[in-house]
């Protein structure tokens, strides 16, 4: 199980990087809009997030249901943004900006929630 779990750590770190990695290339590069890496990025960051929050742990080493909703809203959150205006020609600065700085929250989550 254990080996498992770390595929989906690494697919889940895949995700992170095509969804914050799409995000800076298209702020820098040209008129703000969802690029196919965001939105396979957040499918990906979603999908794999599920898996690891199943019970594939020893005994002891669940993690914490507040931290795990938390963690699923916001990556519901991005998920929305990015599906429902993946077609448009340009993306509002705000909700572009929005969704890079909701894939960061999300990761420091991750990282500094510890209990």
């Amino acid at each position: 199980m254990e080996a498992l779990r770390l595929i989906l750590l690494y697919v889940h770190l895949i995700g992170f990087a095509l969804l914050l990695g799409g995000v800076v290339v298209q702020y820098v590069t040209g008129p703000l809009r969802i690029n196919p890496p965001m939105l396979w990025g957040s499918i990906i960051q979603l999908v794999t997030g599920i898996g690891l929050a199943a019970p594939l742990r020893g005994e002891g080493e669940e993690p914490n249901p507040a931290k795990l909703a938390v963690k699923l809203v916001i990556a519901l959150m991005i998920f929305a943004m990015v599906f429902f205006s993946r077609k448009r020609e340009v993306v509002n600065k705000g909700h572009f900006l929005a969704i890079g700085g909701l894939t960061l929250v999300n990761a420091a989550v991750a990282v500094f929630w510890r209990s």
